[in-house]
């Protein structure tokens, strides 16, 4: 168990030894035949996300209306609107990374969402709708967008990724329900929700690190043989979190209270990289993977400093001014 939860412990060292490790192995050895299995190693990585997934949250809009409606105009219109911008910029000229930035773009919110809203002590309820929402629309409107975005770059087949949307994402969120409903007639709520779940997290890793070996392995030759291009996506990379974070934190200062403004930071600037390396490696391939692996690394490490500084500075936690006597917090 100590193994299996290795790597989500130690994602920022993990991550980075799994692309030195691809690269070197990549030159030695063909992966290319590996490459067909990577849609089931997305499907699993996908499905270990779903698993306690409250899908039936999405019905309930009522107190986030407002929340959820704004998410949606940063989702699908600005955020798509800076990576275009900065996609012509960078990589006119490397159609296949340009068509990774834009799965970055086009998928919002993931299970990281949820975790840091709780972290910073944020308004999770609201994260989880943005999440659930943010899953469905972002899948049904990545196919369109993708060919409005990199179609006069990269041959898009609109059917095609349809099919691979519903085969990574659809597929299993419903054996993801499935097996949840499954467990909790078996298990109590507090045992699933304690004991299960948390050793689900580890699979969805280990599938990641999968698919990032494969798709970048199978073109190591290639990626050395390009070292620049690494360097362009880190900049790239840098730009499209550092404007996102910006105009977001704006947003929701202005707009939301603290425990909302919050989940609409983390339900918009966080992105579903997990979905985007595997639609990436199955659609376009190891350019186009590369480019989500190098943001799952920045992704993660952005957040961690942004909840600390947001948390001394402008998200400051809100206490009460009733102070309990001396005898009942040393009883607590």
């Amino acid at each position: 168990m100590k193994l299996y939860h290795f790597p989500q412990k130690h994602l920022l060292i993990v991550v980075p030894l799994t692309l030195i490790f691809s690269f070197i192995a990549g030159l030695y050895v063909d992966t290319s035949f590996l490459r067909p299995t990577i849609l089931i190693a997305t499907i699993l990585m996908i499905f270990a996300t779903m698993v306690g997934l409250r899908i039936q949250e999405l019905t309930k809009l009522k107190n986030e209306s407002k929340m959820i409606g704004v998410s949606f105009l940063i989702n699908f219109i600005m955020i798509p609107l800076i990576a275009f911008f900065i996609g012509t910029i960078f990589f006119s000229n490397e159609p296949l990374m340009f068509a990774g930035l834009a799965l970055v773009a086009l998928l919002p919110t993931s299970g990281m969402t949820i975790s840091w809203t709780g972290i910073q002590k944020g308004n999770v309820p609201g994260a989880v709708k943005l999440t659930v929402f943010g899953l469905i629309a972002g899948s049904l409107l990545t196919p369109w967008y993708l060919l409005a975005m990199v179609g006069q770059y990269v041959n898009i087949n609109v059917m095609m990724t349809v099919h691979t949307i519903l085969m990574v994402i659809f597929i299993p969120l419903v054996l993801g329900q499935i097996t949840t409903k499954l467990l909790l007639k078996k298990y109590s709520k507090e045992h699933f929700q304690k004991k299960i779940k948390p050793n689900m997290a580890p699979l969805s890793i280990w599938g990641l690190l999968y698919v990032v070996f494969v798709s970048t392995s199978a073109r190591a030759e290639m990626i050395v043989a390009n070292l620049q291009l690494i360097l362009t996506a880190l900049i790239a990379l840098i730009l499209f979190y550092l404007l996102n974070y910006m105009i977001v934190t704006v947003i929701a200062l202005k707009f939301f209270k603290r425990n909302d403004g919050i989940a609409l930071v983390n339900g918009t600037v966080l992105r579903n990289l997990s979905i985007a390396v595997g639609l990436a490696a199955t659609a376009f391939g190891g350019e186009a993977a590369l480019l989500v692996t190098i943001a799952f690394m920045l992704q993660y490490q952005s957040i961690t400093y942004y909840a600390r500084i947001a948390g001394k500075r402008w998200f400051k936690e809100i206490r009460s001014n009733n102070v309990k006597p001396a005898s009942v917090q040393v009883q607590n």
